[in-house]
């Protein structure tokens, strides 16, 4: 029975989001448009799954051919596969603030703020899979070959997977990190988000024309 896309379509265009999921709430895919930002960046196409999944190498093979599919489809030049706690922590920071008041103690509050807006500002750093197109690897050039070979893996000719660590229960861990900084000094520190002392890239790539940024 062919799919009727019509109640899917005009949810998002009155909405201006859309997630769909799967019957076992395993599966879970989201389209948000960036309704502020400018060109090239207009939103995000996220799908979650079970971190289970990422333990068959079948599953991670046919998932790195399934991203760069999906990157070519949508012109995106980037995209991220990660645990999801590993990836906001590298997007979002908590900053701390306080205004006066008239009692003469100050209100404070602590919210999220971006490390990197999107990708036009730059990484916020390496996380499980990282697949990088065209301007990417422009901004990289020679630098991408001098990583192990296990960490590296070309998805046709427009895109390349770095990948810190075999799976991605390995970000947070001690020896996650140590390759995430390993790899970060090789492609150039210039072109990530600095954690520790809150800096934006120095090194941004030369965007082609609409992308769109998969997570």
């Amino acid at each position: 029975m062919p799919t009727e896309f019509s109640p899917l379509i005009a949810y998002y265009e009155e909405r201006n989001h859309l997630m769909v999921a799967a019957r076992t709430d395993r599966n879970f895919v989201s389209i948000f448009p960036a309704l502020t930002a400018g060109y090239p960046y207009v939103g995000s196409i996220s799908w979650q799954t079970s971190i289970t999944s990422a333990s068959k190498a079948s599953w991670r093979a046919a998932h790195a051919q399934q991203v760069a599919e999906l990157m070519r489809l949508v012109q995106s030049p980037l995209a991220f596969s990660s645990l999801e706690t590993d990836l906001h922590g590298k997007q979002q920071r908590l900053v701390h603030k306080s205004l006066p008041t008239d009692t003469g103690k100050d209100f404070t509050w602590s919210e999220e703020e971006f490390t990197v807006r999107d990708y036009s500002e730059g990484l916020p750093g390496l996380v499980w899979r990282n697949f990088y197109g065209p301007p990417f690897l422009r901004m990289f050039g020679e630098r991408l070959g001098t990583l192990p070979s296990g960490c590296r893996q070309a998805l046709g000719e427009d895109i390349v997977l770095v990948q810190p660590y075999e799976l991605p229960t390995e970000a947070g861990t001690e020896a996650g990190m140590a390759r995430e900084r390993e790899l970060i000094s090789l492609l150039g520190p210039e072109c990530f988000y600095n954690h520790e002392r809150r800096t934006l890239p120095t090194r941004r790539p030369v965007l082609d024309a609409l992308g769109q940024s998969l997570h």
